[in-house]
């Protein structure tokens, strides 16, 4: 009876007796029953091993066992997904998936490409936001003049970010987080103005740079709805006083026709908003909607004078705040010499004079960089 039993097979993992017609696999030296391998054990699909379900180093789409994935295999140390090592990218010590590393890299550079985005952060107390976006042409799509002014402008947290931009022959692009026209004022335009000038970087004096202001649609209303009403509005009153724009802009009408072209004057802002809607100019628009959650005002000519800056984020506030108070009539009844009149503050001003917008009032001019 001893002698029977010695020659009898057990399952190591269930304890069920094998028979001499049962099949059965030997894991890690051990026999396992057919129904246990059935159940509780898979294949490794690189050296193909049968190794316990619960051992397996792999994610949903690969099964591995420990020698495979520990030779042959490694993880992002970011979104932890599984790599074959021959697709890892390495930084600093750390596995990346291409994705991530980069990500990675493109956080860590001074100019980043032009698809970037990073987590808008908002500066200053406001309903209303201005995120700008200044191209600087002339001296480089350099990293070492981006540090300089990254130094200037985020001294203490970030403000801005600089991206590349193909439109520009020799430069770069400086885009603000989100700020208050207040936080704009205060903040180091000037610091930064005159170093890009000291580097060699033009704005107004080429042909190639704008400056664009994107403002928030949530400070339009609390639906799209009537967020809808107030951009009516907006494209009524630009539509309606498109000469001054054009001159207050410093742009040529071929610069404007090519870069922020106007959708054409219509009896309602609503009827001038039915043909933004149908996208035909893409987002080289006076007024660009096509963005979910701001509208960007493109017309105005890039400038590294803090005067000229700060008067188009005072033009486009003073535009958004009368779109927002006045009805469809009202906009339509206002002249440009009322809308004028409405303007009090001094920077704005002194912008009007200098363009000859200011009740014909002249003063002398100073240089544009």
């Amino acid at each position: 009876m001893d002698e029977k039993n010695e020659n009898v097979l057990y399952c190591s993992h269930c304890g069920a007796v094998i028979g001499d017609d049962e099949d059965y696999e030997t894991i890690d030296g051990e026999v396992v029953c057919t129904d246990c391998v059935e159940q509780h054990t898979t294949t490794c699909d690189r050296c193909g091993a049968i190794i316990w379900t619960s051992e397996s180093y792999g994610d949903d789409y690969t099964t591995l066992c420990s020698h495979c994935y520990h030779n042959h295999y490694t993880r992002c140390s970011c979104c932890d997904a599984l790599l074959h090592e021959d697709d890892a990218y390495h930084l600093d010590g750390y596995d990346y998936c291409s994705e991530c590393y980069h990500d990675e890299v493109d956080k860590n550079r001074s100019i980043h490409d032009y698809g970037y985005k990073p987590e808008p952060i908002f500066y200053g107390d406001s309903k209303r936001y201005f995120g700008v976006e200044l191209e600087i042409d002339g001296a480089g799509k350099d990293s070492d003049n981006a540090d300089e002014l990254l130094v200037i402008a985020n001294r203490d947290q970030e403000h801005i970010y600089i991206k590349g931009d193909g439109s520009l022959d020799d430069g770069m692009e400086l885009v603000t987080h989100p700020m208050s026209l207040d936080f704009h004022k205060q903040f180091q335009w000037e610091d930064i103005m005159k170093k890009a000038i000291y580097l060699g970087y033009r704005s107004h004096q080429t042909s190639t740079c704008g400056l664009h202001v994107h403002v928030n649609r949530s400070c339009l209303g609390d639906s799209r709805e009537a967020q809808d009403e107030v951009i009516a509005r907006i494209l009524y009153f630009i539509e309606h006083h498109w000469n001054e724009m054009l001159k207050f802009s410093r742009r040529s009408e071929y610069s404007m026709n090519r870069w922020a072209a106007r959708y054409g004057f219509e009896k309602t802002g609503r009827e001038i908003l039915d043909k933004a809607k149908k996208g035909n100019n893409g987002r080289y628009a006076a007024v660009n909607l096509m963005n979910y959650t701001t509208i960007e005002f493109r017309l105005f000519r890039g400038t590294l004078k803090y005067n000229t800056l700060i008067a188009a984020l005072e033009l486009v506030n003073a535009i958004c705040d009368l779109a927002i108070s006045l009805t469809d009539e009202g906009i339509a009844q206002m002249s440009w010499s009322e809308f004028v009149d409405t303007v009090k503050e001094p920077e704005l001003i002194q912008y009007l004079k200098e363009r000859r917008l200011y009740i014909n009032e002249e003063i002398e001019t100073q240089e544009d960089m």
